[in-house]
């Protein structure tokens, strides 16, 4: 049994709920004594530690809310030892930590107020791990109740859930990774007791109406989860914390938008570039004007005029669309920008692409492997193989910046799993394409929707490759703005509506059916319907770019380029692996070394070899087949190497490290008095395997192999 008491004196206090059919526990005061707040979270034998921490004063010089949300992965909650030979405490995030990290964050980030300038930081820690079990969604469930518990205006709380479609074809929440990978669907939702605030899935083509009724299922799922976290609030009689919001000074935000009254409007309906670079003269005579109005107190204040020019900004395009069903670049509201497409740019690259829409563009480039290529990967969750790599990157000049060039970051991470995530679906398997794939997306040019642009850009380049893909996939980003109770969803946002906007929604998918999904709300939640309307009006827009995409390539090239390695595949008894690899990988070694080829075997006996040259593969191929081969009573070998002679026959090599005896009685019609008198070591000659004894010898005849040649002709 537990304490109930902390050193402390306080009780440890404990809530628990029914939740997807398991237990869902809540327990506070045991751990984490001088957090803002702490909360253990247990799900059958997965437990959490969620930790907030919120600072008692706004920081001064944000223009952000400088909130973090971390997700932490211990191999011991999983119960191992990092795989690596070099490392083996945990060290930087996972590409897989950062992902669920951001999915944590998305969901809690729009509850805050506007104007909280309070440093905030979450850690979700998993402490163990059931291997049956993801624990993103107990790891949101434990931030969500942290910053709960400080009291801090968050206007939570979330929880999440993770469905999946059954063998039956019902929803089913928390399935296995197995039976999730089996499946046609993985979605995940979060959101409030009310509405949605986030949604992500990769599916295997399936329909609008069917993620919307999943949307429905996960709504009524998360709610015994949130009622449990307000359970807790009152039980603990937390007390609201004291705060101050960095607001718009109102005299500041009043005087640009008189000053900009006239300017904005109708004139600001220009396509892109042209729009940009009259914001650009607007925000340089705004300074202009403002600095000689106010002096020396003007750099003091700069910030807040920055921060009222774009307010006044965003309020423009809200009422552009709401008042007049005009957008910022005066396209109607299911229109997408200007279209084109490219393949086949760069000479030495086994596939490449441009794809531009608008002013957004991206270059994508293929390179194929062989299949010894894959990503190892090794974190708490996982321990196999990445075959597919999608790798996403947008310096700096991309949004017409000066930036010091780093590693990716997390939202580099983000777009390019969105992407990568897209077009797995439709990739074929490594039996029908034995090849190891990289993708790599290079973001020339910036103004909305860039995964989208790298979904479609990769699409292009794979069909350039010759990598035969089920089907090509197409993406699109969506938005909308709520006026009251009435949607305004526009088809292909650029960055202005982005920011102006009320959602941000990322559709991909084939002409059957949807294959990954993201979706971000910046206000409070949304019903399913409106959510459905949106996924609807994106599949109109996903066909259009799907069309065009078709008109530049209609299907995957019949053959691969000619620098790219050939890989070809043989399937042999897995048995017969060990013979295959040798003593310490003597024999596949020595092939190697011989062939010039690139041999990776399965556990399940399919062999690849890759290689630039034919002739090496097909010498590979005869060489593994010469090992593995059994050897067949009646068949005849011919130009086998003599290996010793003896006093009562030779012994002959038939097959790769498969000799047999010809006894001196089987080597010719006539007498033979020794055996060296017909052969020496070093000969090649032809024998018939006439039997195998019962300790598998093999017994050879170069007289019955003679006589059957001589009856044939």
């Amino acid at each position: 049994m537990g304490q109930t008491i902390n050193p402390f004196g306080k009780k440890i206090i404990k809530v628990e709920t029914e939740f997807c059919g398991k237990t869902l526990t809540l327990e506070i005061n045991r751990v984490g004594f001088r957090t803002s707040a702490s909360v253990l979270v247990s799900y059958g034998d997965t437990v959490v530690l969620g930790t907030a921490m919120v600072g008692s004063k706004p920081l001064n010089g944000f223009d952000y809310f400088p909130l973090s949300i971390d997700y932490e992965e211990k191999f011991y909650a999983a119960g191992k030892i990092s795989g690596s030979r070099f490392i083996k405490r945990e060290g930087r995030p996972s590409d897989d930590a950062i992902l669920i990290g951001r999915l944590i964050d998305r969901p809690i980030r729009p509850l805050w107020p506007k104007g909280f300038r309070h440093e905030v930081q979450g850690v979700a820690s998993v402490m163990s791990m059931d291997p049956n079990f993801r624990p993103d969604m107990i790891a949101m469930i434990a931030m969500s109740t942290a910053f709960m518990l400080t009291g801090a205006p968050f206007d939570g709380p979330v929880a999440g859930v993770r469905v999946g479609i059954d063998s039956d074809g019902n929803f089913k929440a928390f399935m296995t990774a197995d039976e999730l990978n089996k499946g046609k669907l993985d979605l995940v939702v979060a959101g409030t007791a009310d509405a949605i605030m986030m949604v992500e899935a990769g599916a295997q083509e399936v329909s609008e109406e069917e993620i919307a009724k999943a949307l429905e299922f996960a709504q009524e799922a998360i709610k015994p989860a949130i009622a449990l976290q307000k359970e807790l609030v009152k039980k603990v009689g937390v007390e609201p914390l004291a705060y101050e919001l960095t607001l718009p000074n109102d005299d500041i935000s009043q005087r640009v938008e008189t000053w900009l009254s006239g300017k904005i409007g109708e004139q600001l309906r220009k396509p892109y570039p042209e729009r940009n670079n009259i914001i650009a003269d607007l925000r340089s005579d705004m300074e202009e004007h403002f600095k000689e109005e106010y002096a020396d107190d003007y750099e003091s204040l700069k910030g807040e005029f920055n921060d009222a020019f774009q307010m006044a900004l965003h309020k423009d395009v809200r009422k552009g669309i709401i008042e007049d069903n005009s957008r910022p670049d005066g396209r109607e509201l299911t229109e997408i920008r200007p279209l084109s497409s490219e393949i086949g740019l760069l000479p030495r690259a086994h596939g490449s692409s441009l794809f531009t829409r608008g002013m957004t563009q991206a270059f994508n480039i293929i390179t194929l492997a062989p299949l010894s290529y894959v990503q190892l990967v090794d974190t708490m969750e996982r321990s196999d193989e990445r075959r597919y790599m999608h790798h996403y990157n947008a310096p700096g000049y991309t949004v017409g910046e000066v930036r010091r060039l780093g590693s990716p970051g997390r939202r580099e991470i983000g777009h390019g799993y969105l992407a990568e995530r897209a077009l797995i679906p439709v990739l074929p398997n490594e039996a029908e394409f034995p090849y190891t794939i990289r993708s790599v997306t290079e973001i020339m040019s910036q103004n909305g929707s860039t995964s989208m642009a790298a979904t479609c850009s990769s699409t292009l380049a794979l069909m350039d490759a010759g990598v035969p893909i089920k089907a090509p996939v197409s993406g699109i980003a969506m938005g909308l703005m709520m006026e009251g109770d009435k949607p305004y969803i526009l088809s292909d946002i650029a960055d202005a509506e982005d920011f102006a906007g009320d959602m941000d929604f990322k559709v991909t998918g084939t002409a059957k059916g949807i294959t990954a999904l993201q979706m971000d709300m910046k206000v409070h939640g949304l019903p399913v319907a409106i959510l459905k309307k949106a996924l609807l009006q994106g599949k109109e827009g996903r066909i259009f770019i799907l069309d065009h995409m078709l008109s530049t390539i209609a299907k995957p090239a019949k053959e691969l380029s000619q620098y790219a390695p050939q890989v070809q595949s043989i399937q042999i008894n897995p048995a017969k692996i060990r013979e295959v690899i040798g003593k310490g990988g003597e024999t596949i070694n020595k092939i190697i070394a011989e062939t010039g080829a690139e041999i990776d075997i399965k556990d399940d006996g399919m062999v690849y070899i890759a290689s630039p040259d034919k002739k090496s593969i097909d010498a590979a191929i005869a060489y593994i087949r010469g090992i593995t081969v059994e050897p067949e009573v009646g068949a005849i070998y011919k130009d086998c190497r003599v290996v010793s002679v003896l006093d009562f026959g030779a012994f002959v090599e038939i097959l790769p490290g498969k000799e047999g005896l010809v006894h001196v009685s089987e080597m010719s019609e006539e007498r033979v008095n020794k055996p060296s008198d017909v052969v020496s070591e070093g000969d090649r000659v032809t024998v018939k395997l006439v039997a195998i004894d019962d300790r598998g010898r093999l017994q050879l005849s170069m007289k019955a192999a003679a006589r059957e040649l001589d009856t044939k002709k």
